[in-house]
């Protein structure tokens, strides 16, 4: 059985460098300048990154599992 992995990317276009994620998954995303970045190519499961999906005000942040979208979180 395949351990779940998740891909987390941030559209640095519509990102407005709130640093609203770094604060809540200081871990994962980190600020490059003015604009946030995430985790480099596939992570673990972690409810921070759902947390902080769902609290980008830009909505820049999309999470995905096995080519679905699970975050933001309606």
């Amino acid at each position: 059985m395949r351990a779940l992995a998740w891909r987390v990317t941030v559209d640095r276009v519509r990102c407005m460098g709130s640093g609203i994620c770094t604060a809540l998954a200081p871990g994962l995303f980190t600020m490059d300048g003015e604009r946030s970045h995430g985790p480099d190519g596939e992570c673990g499961p972690d409810e921070a990154l759902l947390d902080a999906a769902d609290s980008c005000p830009a909505g820049a942040i999309t999470v995905v599992e096995d080519g679905r979208v699970i975050g933001p979180r309606d």
